[in-house]
């Protein structure tokens, strides 16, 4: 006979182990079961945010960022350097260090938590059983009071340009790249496609982005893209827009990739390619087939707004379900369903979900476009400030970009806020407390932020929504 829990989850990426950990917290007996197998045939918790996605790619971002800045800033500082070289297995060393201290944290956070880190395939049966299958041992029907699936996604892989590991690669392998391959082309110009083209672009790699959509980062502020795509290309990527692939293969140690655009057939030939064109669901072998569980056209489980599947008792969070694939998204998930398993009041805003694209300069927003804002037929005000009239950029020799915030023009509410510059990532914080109080430009302009600081530009953003700036002229 198996073992009994309380809550079952299944999957421990950013929103399963949140999950575990939440509802050990209110006292119920949890396990977590995940399979996650690193190229060296090691298990380690974390999923792909931790093992081959966020954590992993801004190691590699922020040391290339620093080489980059090496080469091409460190003299405007007085800073006088020669023969400055890059170690990418020392660099990839240091990567997989950060990793496995991060993994192995998880591990550790579970057992202070007193939760049972189950290591093999879990499988939803019916009446909320679940079959563990570990990976050294003979396979065991767990049963549960309630079940939280948190299975995550997987890189979405082309017919047309199958991966095989070594010339036509997915992230997770063009995270490990020993060396900068000479050229390098990337299908998908989105957050994975940029992050990636401008590790390697920095390390030395002629980078080309081929992007189907007609418009560069259709989902930022129109402002924010054309900002951004200038940006890149004076860091020397090559970005191709209504650039859709048609063919991929591999000859030799090349890939010829064909594609068309506005100009008819066209051909690019590389090293590697990455393609990086979304990530779906990944459900296999999840579900039994008398689970009670339904999935829509796309894959993805179906749940309501506080992630309930169809299955009573039964809860699925994370990249597995609707919304922004985001780690923190699925965290607040994670909490949320374990304390409404806690009998707790609980919800997640999801009109108030932060995004952050870590290139340089870093891309953040969080609410509405004024696109969006626009089509909506809301009467809305903006006020923008850039970083090149922000001291702290300035002492930074960092003064690309702007904070642009979009408010309603009748209560004065936060609709918006987008910034690309310096440090974005952190300083969109301010914006989502804000707006998760439902602030209004007023009380970002009366409160009293630090001289000289980066966040000062979110202050003189909201002064030029009503035309009143300090430090930069008003139009």
């Amino acid at each position: 006979m198996g073992r009994s829990f309380d809550v079952v989850v299944i999957g421990a990426g950013p929103a399963g182990y949140i999950a575990a950990i939440r509802a050990s917290q209110h006292g119920m007996n949890v396990a977590c079961i995940d399979e996650w197998q690193n190229t060296d045939g090691s298990n380690a918790f974390g999923g792909t945010c931790l093992n081959a996605g966020c954590i992993p790619s801004k190691a590699l971002l922020e040391s290339s960022e620093l080489f980059h800045r090496a080469q091409h800033e460190f003299s405007k500082h007085g800073i006088n350097v020669s023969g400055v070289a890059v170690d990418i297995q020392k660099m990839q060393k240091r990567k997989a260090g950060i990793v496995r201290q991060l993994t192995g944290g998880i591990a550790g956070l579970f057992k202070a938590n007193k939760v049972s880190g189950l290591v093999g395939h879990g499988r939803l049966l019916t009446g909320k059983k679940v079959e563990f299958t570990p990976v050294d041992g003979d396979v065991e029907v767990l049963d549960s009071r309630y079940v939280i699936l948190a299975s995550g996604s997987t890189p979405i892989e082309l017919s047309i340009a199958p991966f095989d590991g070594e010339r036509i690669v997915d992230s997770l392998v063009a995270l490990e790249f020993e060396q900068a391959p000479a050229t390098l082309g990337v299908v998908g110009g989105g957050v994975i496609g940029l992050e990636l083209g401008s590790v390697w672009s920095r390390l030395g790699s002629e980078v080309t982005v081929l992007e189907a959509m007609d418009d560069f980062l259709f989902m930022v502020d129109r402002q924010l893209a054309k900002e951004a795509g200038r940006q890149f290309k004076k860091q020397g990527l090559t970005i191709r827009l209504g650039a859709k692939v048609t063919a991929a293969k591999v000859s030799g140690n090349k890939v010829t990739v064909d594609y068309e655009d506005q100009s008819g057939k066209q051909s690019l030939t590389v090293d590697k390619l990455v393609v990086a064109v979304g990530r779906r669901p990944f459900t296999d072998g999840l579900l039994a087939d008398d689970s009670g569980i339904q999935l829509d056209e796309r894959g993805f489980i179906e749940v309501d707004d506080e992630c309930r599947t169809a299955a009573k008792g039964v809860f699925a969070i994370g990249d597995c379900v609707r919304g922004p694939m985001l780690a923190h998204k699925g965290s607040e998930e994670g909490v949320m369903a374990a304390d409404l398993i806690a009998g707790e009041i609980a919800e997640v805003n999801y009109n108030v979900i932060p995004s952050v694209i870590y290139t340089a300069p870093e891309i953040a927003w969080v609410g509405k476009t004024e696109e969006e804002v626009q089509a909506s037929g809301r009467e809305y005000k903006v006020g923008s400030f850039p970083f090149a009239a922000s001291a702290r950029a300035k002492a930074m020799e960092q003064t690309a970009g702007m904070v642009k915030i979009v408010s309603a023009a009748d209560d004065d509410e936060i609709l918006g806020v987008h910034i690309i510059g310096p440090m974005a990532g952190e300083l969109i914080a301010e914006a989502v407390l804000a707006m998760e109080f439902s602030g209004s430009t007023e009380d970002i302009q009366r409160t009293i932020h630090a001289h000289p600081s980066l966040a000062e530009a979110l202050h003189e953003a909201a002064l030029a929504v009503d035309k009143r700036a300090l430090n930069f002229p008003n139009t």
